[in-house]
């Protein structure tokens, strides 16, 4: 008499361990060990389907039948059964999806996805009111399949480029090396990004006690209080000696502003380095507060010129280049790193920041509060231009001059 409890039992205490194909041939040696009625009985007991214990019988027998010759590789399906794929049972589901996501949709206001974010539940969403049976998790596995995947914005393209950058470039560092080897200073200037003076988040992290961050402000909204508001900080770099100065304004980032950031350098760091110097190269940027355009920074320069008795030379990289210049990645760069994840809750926090940047080459930086006011819109006329001891050079004399001495 067929026992269903023992059979129950036995099957349970392998079930952890069988796969589909093994399933049906322990319910098939079942059925064979019981005799008649032990299809019916292991498919009460069991709960695998009569067609399975049929189909696994038929596998046990093509087994002996076979044994001494060769057999097939291992499958748990014969080759072609299971359940079709979904771009075998749709075939146009790859086209469409590719349709949505190709990137030459962005020239298609008719697409649409061309004003959507595209994640995968509104690809697939999109797909079924087209008509297409699809989970979102299959769109995901398809994406790949086509070879897509999620990328951020690359910056590549530089816009429109001057027809003599390059030679500008040549120019710049043929000069710049010339005045290096005469042990003439040559310095790159710039202003770096104005910054929230206050409680306020600053970029990156930083250690601290676990589960204990340091509170700043929910909206970065200006204080207007003294000692608070912006602050831009007015860089000097000195290419031959690998130090930096930093101006920090509390007024507007004007030429008057800049030069007088490049007075202070000289005052307390050019001239005690350069005690014989006659000359002085400054690279800087076309736009800005030292650009190339700026009426008012060649007179400021004139009038440092008359002070120091240097010959000043300017060269301005072309439009678009600031990036190659010098005080960005030598200086500034270090400078965010030095303060990420700090706030910069005062002028004396700032100015503590930009002096204690260091790096593994040497670098050292001075930094000092400039209270000074630099009122903005100040113009210079055509007669004070005509008074400037300008000398433009041969190569592009709008980006490349001097400013001598006028006594």
């Amino acid at each position: 008499m067929v026992n269903h409890k023992d059979i129950q039992r036995r099957f349970r205490s392998l079930s952890a361990f069988l796969d589909e194909r093994m399933r049906r041939l322990v319910a098939a040696a079942e059925s064979e060990a019981i005799g008649y009625g032990g299809i019916s009985a292991v498919a009460r007991a069991t709960g695998v389907s009569r067609r399975a214990i049929t189909e696994g019988m038929k596998e046990l027998s093509r087994q002996k039948a076979a044994r001494g010759t060769r057999s097939e590789p291992f499958r748990i399906r014969r080759k072609g059964a299971g359940r079709k794929r979904t771009i075998d049972r749709d075939p146009t589901l790859l086209a469409d999806l590719d349709r949505l996501v190709d990137p030459a949709t962005r020239g298609d206001p008719e697409s649409p996805l061309r004003w959507t974010c595209k994640s995968v539940r509104i690809l697939a969403e999109e797909l079924q009111h087209e008509g297409h049976a699809v989970s979102y998790q299959t769109v995901a596995e398809l994406l790949h399949a086509l070879d897509y995947s999620l990328q951020a914005n690359q910056k590549r393209l530089e816009g429109s480029q001057h027809a003599d950058r390059d030679q500008q470039f040549e120019y710049i560092n043929r000069k710049a090396q010339r005045y290096l080897r005469q042990g003439e200073p040559v310095i790159s200037v710039d202003t770096k990004k104005k910054e929230l003076v206050g409680d306020f988040k600053n970029g990156g992290r930083e250690w601290q006690v676990q589960g204990e961050p340091e509170p700043v402000r929910v909206h970065d909204f200006e204080i207007r209080e003294p000692g608070k508001g912006k602050v831009a900080p007015y860089g000097v770099y000195d290419l031959g000696r690998n130090v930096g100065w930093v101006s920090v304004g509390v007024d507007h980032d004007t030429a008057a502003f800049a030069v007088e950031s490049i007075r202070r350098w000289w005052r307390w760091m050019g001239r005690p380095s350069y005690p014989s110097a006659r000359r002085l190269l400054i690279t800087a940027d076309s736009g800005g507060s030292n650009g190339a355009r700026v009426r008012l920074w060649k007179w400021e320069l004139q009038q440092l010129a008359d002070e120091t008795g240097l010959e000043i030379s300017v060269c301005h990289f072309p439009p678009g280049t600031s990036k190659w210049n010098k005080i960005e990645h030598r200086l500034f760069s270090f400078i965010s790193q030095n303060w990420r994840g700090k706030p910069l809750i005062s002028h004396e926090v700032i100015i503590n920041l930009i002096a204690a940047t260091t790096t593994t080459t040497g670098l050292a930086v001075k930094s000092k509060l400039d209270t000074n006011i630099y009122p903005a819109g100040i113009r210079v006329s055509d007669q004070q231009m005509v008074e400037l001891h300008l000398q433009r050079d041969r190569f592009h004399g709008d980006w490349n001059y001097s400013l001598l001495p006028r006594s």
